[in-house]
């Protein structure tokens, strides 16, 4: 099992919060422990927007249990209908995600049976506040995440895995099962690539050069994220089409293999030139002799396709759709090259990124 950084910061802010609560000598302090574990998120952007939507639905929480309290009393049929007005009420403000923060404070207030109702109302509403801000602070200050280093090591390491299977599949020596086990886990790892991304994207910046910097690197990122779908594109068409292409000719499969090679050897120099390990005249690629390979390799592909009359149309169709991938996969690959030459003319000095180890 791994221990990432917010399980962490859960049991951290728990500690803090039920710290804070008997501190301040409050009754029930296990509600601000409880409420700390609502409150707990991925990134400090999204950690502020919910403490404001859960003081918002707390507020939202403890003004209906006080009005059903003192209307109807602290009946357990009671309590049901306020947590059934209370959802309603948070569907209808779009505050969905905090519902159940909702619901601990109704039950937490209606559950109270003294003659000093309303203090203790006011006591246990303050309670569920300082888990709620404790939370905050705790993922304010404690294990700051980085999600730059964390989206460029996941892109970079999935990218690699990506690599391999292609260089295997291109020579025909992938098994279908264990290819097509491959790609359904590449997808997922892209998927959660595309998450860490989000979070970047929020991180909050401060100052004018830093937000035009981070807007240029947020650009190269979703490139840099694209690509490796168009890549994983290319290993579907692959292992969907391996016997199409074990049909072909032995000179035209050898022309497609060491085409991906070359792709994807200039795939792996992109991520090295970004992070400043590769010098620009050092790269595999060069505009427009690249331009005039891809002409010839196009017409290689339409004369072999003439040469050989091959057989069945599904044949051709298929291939078309394998040389589409690769072809967009180039394009793809010459465009993010220009944006990291542009993003390291101006901002080189900014990036401070570093191939770490595996996070899988």
């Amino acid at each position: 099992m791994k221990l990432g950084a917010r399980i962490f910061k859960t049991g951290v802010a728990i500690v803090f919060s039920l710290f804070i609560a008997e501190l301040l000598q409050l009754p029930s302090p296990v509600f601000a422990g409880i409420a700390a574990i609502f409150a707990i998120q991925p990134s400090i952007y999204r950690s502020y927007l919910t403490v404001i939507e859960q003081i918002q639905s707390n507020l939202i929480g403890a003004a209906i249990a006080v009005i059903f309290a003192l209307v109807f009393g602290n009946h357990i049929i009671a309590v049901g209908f306020a947590a059934i007005v209370a959802i309603s009420i948070m569907l209808k403000f779009k505050l969905e995600k905090t519902v159940s923060l909702a619901l601990v404070t109704v039950i937490a207030i209606m559950e109270i049976q003294s003659d000093e109702f309303l203090t203790f109302a006011l006591i246990r509403f303050c309670t569920i506040l300082v888990g709620v801000i404790s939370a905050f602070v705790v993922n304010l200050v404690f294990l700051p995440p980085k999600f730059e280093t964390k989206l460029f090591n996941s892109i970079h390491y999935t990218q690699d895995e990506i690599i391999r299977w292609i260089r295997i599949a291109s020579r025909n020596a992938a098994d279908h099962q264990s290819s097509k086990q491959a790609i359904s886990q590449l997808k997922g790892r892209l998927e959660r690539i595309d998450q860490i991304y989000s979070f970047f994207k929020e991180e909050r910046v401060y100052t004018k050069k830093a937000t035009h910097s981070k807007g240029r690197k947020a650009v190269v990122y979703r490139e840099l994220i694209e690509i490796s779908y168009n890549s994983l594109e290319v290993l579907k068409r692959l292992h969907l089409h391996e016997n199409e292409l074990n049909d072909l000719p032995e000179h035209f499969r050898m022309m497609i293999t060491e085409r991906l090679d070359s792709l994807l050897t200039y795939h792996e120099q992109l991520h090295l030139k970004f992070i400043g390990k590769l010098k620009a005249d050092h790269m595999e690629w060069h505009g427009p002799e690249a331009f005039i390979q891809r002409q010839e390799v196009m017409n290689i592909f339409v004369q072999q396709i003439a040469l050989t009359q091959i057989e069945e149309e599904f044949s051709t169709y298929h291939l078309l759709h394998l040389l589409s991938s690769i072809l967009k996969y180039e394009e793809q690959l010459e465009h993010v090259d220009k944006l990291i030459t542009a993003y390291q003319n101006f901002h080189s000095k900014e990036l401070t990124v570093q191939i770490e180890e595996t996070p899988y």
